[in-house]
């Protein structure tokens, strides 16, 4: 778990013993500049386990990619995909809908769970245009997406910003340590320095660290876990690995539950290697989950029964 004695320090990873000595992503200079690789993220990619995470969600997404129906009727596929993916992520944050519910209503303006289905379809339809800013100023597609997903619910002055000191943050359903608004900040940009950087690391592995460094941040006052997973959805898309947007990891999030989401998130913030394997096998397979899901899609448009 976080505590204040790890506060804006700089991940080291022993490359020998693969060690993770700290999680909080800051730009701190070490004393040492050999205690830590030039591209941390890659460090990562070499867990046990890892590997075969990162070839499963390959073969998964390749799976849906070589339907004959992607070949015809994409544009179909990404928006039953969104769709299903905001689904997945509202149910995450506390508003578990049926997915016709979700397709038939037009009106998200009632009470909080409404508010939020539509926070998520908000973000799952403006995700894939966000790719060109992402990696020049991530800090400024991470205001937009606070932005698009509080739709000017709660107090206007604290939507588009990280909190600051003193504010609460509203996300009942992550329960861990909350950083404060200093360390959230400082780490915040770590995390936007490190995606600046770029990596050699596995998309997989770039986007499981962004879902779960902003789920462990909460820089904003609400819709945390809404962001960190569209943020998530943001980089499986612009690495290439997902370029349609038809495999939704939300999907899987949700399938696989909020239980055993919570659990693979412990792994994060424990900071250890086999956590954060464990982690990064959970996003991957939320991945496959969610090629799954797509795989079924086209078969049904195939049979001409969607």
């Amino acid at each position: 778990m976080l505590s204040s004695e790890v506060k804006k320090t700089t991940p080291t990873w022993d490359a020998g013993r693969r060690r993770v000595a700290s999680l909080p992503m800051s730009t701190h200079v070490p004393a040492d500049p050999s205690a830590a690789p030039a591209d941390p993220l890659a460090a990562l990619a070499a867990l046990p386990g890892v590997a075969d995470s990162v070839a499963g969600m390959r073969t998964a997404v390749d799976r849906v990619y070589g339907h004959r129906v992607m070949r015809r009727r994409s544009a179909e596929i990404t928006a039953e995909a969104a769709l299903r993916g905001a689904r997945g992520s509202a149910a995450l944050a506390g508003a578990d809908w049926a997915l016709e519910e979700v397709r038939r209503r037009s009106d998200f303006s009632g009470d909080t769970e409404a508010r939020t289905v539509g926070a998520a379809l908000r973000l799952t339809a403006e995700a894939g245009q966000l790719l060109s800013v992402w990696r020049q100023s991530p800090l400024r597609v991470l205001a937009r997406l606070h932005l698009l997903a509080a739709g000017g619910a709660g107090d206007d002055r604290a939507v588009g910003r990280p909190r600051l000191a003193g504010e609460t943050v509203d996300e009942p359903l992550v329960e861990a340590p909350l950083p404060d608004a200093a360390e959230a900040s400082g780490r915040l940009d770590g995390l936007a320095g490190l995606i600046g950087a770029g990596s050699s690391a596995p998309a997989l592995v770039i986007a499981a660290v962004t879902h779960g460094e902003l789920l462990a941040l909460r820089p904003f006052v609400s819709h945390n876990g809404l962001v960190a997973r569209a943020a998530e959805r943001i980089v499986l898309i612009g690495a290439g690995l997902d370029p349609k947007s038809v495999c939704p990891a939300e999907v899987g999030h949700a399938e696989q539950g909020r239980a055993a989401y919570l659990a693979a998130f412990d792994g994060y913030l424990s900071g250890t290697p086999e956590g954060m394997a464990a982690w990064i096998a959970h996003c991957g397979r939320s991945v496959e989950l969610g090629a799954r899901e797509s795989m079924a899609v086209c078969e049904a448009l195939q049979r001409g029964a969607a």
